[in-house]
Formats: C-alpha cells, sequence, structure tokens
C-alpha cells in the first residue's frame, strides 16, 4: 500500500494515509486520457449549428426571369443554392455528438490520472479544509501557504491551476466558504467529489483533496 502525506491548510505535515496502489500508484497509460477526454468533450458540445434548405428559405415562389430568350441560364427559383440568399446544400443541422464508450475504461482513466498526480507530487491531501468567512484574500493566503509546486519556484496560487475536491459545499458552511471565495481566484475551481471527472484533473496543476474524500475515491474506483 502506497503512502500519501497529510497536510493542514498551513502546508505542515500532520500525519500519513494508506492509499490502494491500484488507484494512486497504478502504471499510467496516457492514450486513455485521449479516449475520455475526447468523449467529454463531444458530449459537452451543443450541437446547435442550423442551416436552412432550398425549402426553408423565403421568397422565391415566382419564376427570376423568362425561360427562353434573355441569353442567361434557366432558373425556376430564387431559393435554389447558387443563388445569394438561397438554400444551404448539406448543410448542417441539430444533432447530438454525444456516443458511449466502456465505464471501465472511464474508471481505468480516472485511476491513471489520480495516479500520475500523485507521482508527480501534485496530488495533496488535506486533514482540514474550509473558511470561516468568504474572502478572496484569505483564500488565496490558503494557497501561498502549502507546498511549492515541485518543478516551478512558484507557489501553487500564482500558478493558478488548483482543483479543490470534497463533499457538496452545501452540506458544509465553511466549505461553502470556500467555495465562494475561490470563485475569484484565476483557474482555481471547488468540485463535489461525485463530480469528479478526468477532463477537470488533467486540466488543473494541483488537485488538493480532503481526507475522507480519498477514502470515498478508494471505495468508488476500487
Amino acid at each position: 500500500m502506497a503512502q500519501l502525506k497529510v497536510v493542514n491548510l498551513e502546508g505542515a505535515e500532520v500525519g500519513e494515509i494508506e492509499v490502494n496502489d491500484a488507484i494512486f500508484n497504478t502504471e499510467v497509460k496516457e492514450y486513455l486520457f485521449y479516449e475520455v477526454v475526447k468523449w467529454q468533450l463531444a458530449r459537452r458540445r451543443a450541437g446547435t449549428a442550423n442551416t436552412k434548405g432550398r425549402s426553408e428559405v423565403s421568397g422565391g415562389g415566382a419564376k427570376p426571369y423568362r425561360q427562353k430568350g434573355t441569353g442567361r441560364a434557366r432558373q425556376g427559383s430564387r431559393r435554389a443554392p447558387n443563388h445569394v440568399g438561397g438554400g444551404i446544400v448539406h448543410g448542417p443541422k441539430p444533432r447530438s455528438y454525444a456516443y458511449s464508450i466502456n465505464k471501465k475504461l472511464r474508471r481505468a482513466a480516472l485511476r491513471c490520472a489520480l495516479s500520475k498526480r500523485a507521482q508527480e507530487g501534485r496530488l495533496l491531501v488535506v486533514r482540514d479544509l474550509g473558511m470561516s468567512e468568504v474572502k478572496t484574500k484569505n483564500a488565496a493566503a490558503i494557497f501561498n501557504s502549502l507546498v511549492a509546486d515541485p518543478s516551478q519556484s512558484k507557489r501553487r496560487s500564482e500558478s493558478g491551476h488548483a482543483l479543490i475536491l470534497g463533499p457538496r459545499a452545501e452540506s458544509d458552511e465553511q466549505l461553502l466558504n470556500l467555495k465562494r471565495s475561490v470563485q475569484n481566484l484565476p483557474r482555481v475551481n471547488y468540485l463535489a467529489v461525485e463530480g469528479l471527472n478526468l477532463f477537470d484533473v488533467l486540466n488543473h496543476r494541483f488537485l488538493i483533496i480532503r481526507e475522507p474524500e480519498v477514502n470515498h475515491l478508494q471505495e468508488v474506483l476500487g
């Protein structure tokens, strides 16, 4: 069993937690990231692009000009695609871009992403997470007190790529204060553990998890 350090809001180590190697220390298969992120982004597409065919555009009830004697090509309607303002041929119509992939593949990709962040030293387990009041300045100070980026001299708050993973913030007043406080911090986001997804994990430089949520992830992904 692998061990992860548990820290407080000041970044000081306060203990360790045993984690499942299959979730937090497995082989990282990056080709799974491509498959799952592509699936996620396809599901997010609105699919609302719409064009009108010749039967849908207005006008064109009368023949533009007589059939013969003009020296021009014969035309039956101004709604034809070759006219300005005419219908569009094979244009886009509202559709869904969603498709399905195997649930085992999605879970495997999540396990690889969590392992990748842990192996990089970018996964931080925090024992007590919350704020007594809504204040962005205090939230920024919390990030400044945490461990520095292992690959850069910048602090985590300066890099601005932190995803905070916890329970639904509405269930706890201090967590709700934290969620509201980080809303003005660039690229720092609070996400309920039920909404954990591969795109958000990969889209943030660091992953900050409360200690109880680590056990929850091991139950769900184990």
